[in-house]
């Protein structure tokens, strides 16, 4: 995960916290299942982390994420949640 922007020492350890140790892992449960877990196993994982995994992910800048996606990302968040 070395290779991926947005992501920095905090953000990678994490994820690897909660059990997400490489970029398909990633890719595969994709930036709001991720956010999740990091979340379940890390209370100081913040909506940042969010904006930085999509970001990660679409090879963006977090704060364009967190500008053009934000909504679109807590909708995902809030389906997901009503739906466990």
């Amino acid at each position: 995960m070395d290779d991926l922007s947005n992501l920095g020492p905090k953000s990678k350890w994490m994820l690897e916290q909660a059990g997400i140790h490489g970029i398909k892992e990633l890719r595969k449960l994709g930036a709001v299942r991720a956010y999740l877990q990091v979340k379940s196993s890390s209370s100081k994982a913040s909506l940042n982390l969010l904006w930085a995994l999509e970001g990660a992910l679409t090879e963006r800048h977090w704060q364009d994420v967190a500008k053009h996606d934000r909504l679109r990302l807590l909708l995902e968040l809030e389906d997901i949640k009503q739906n466990k």
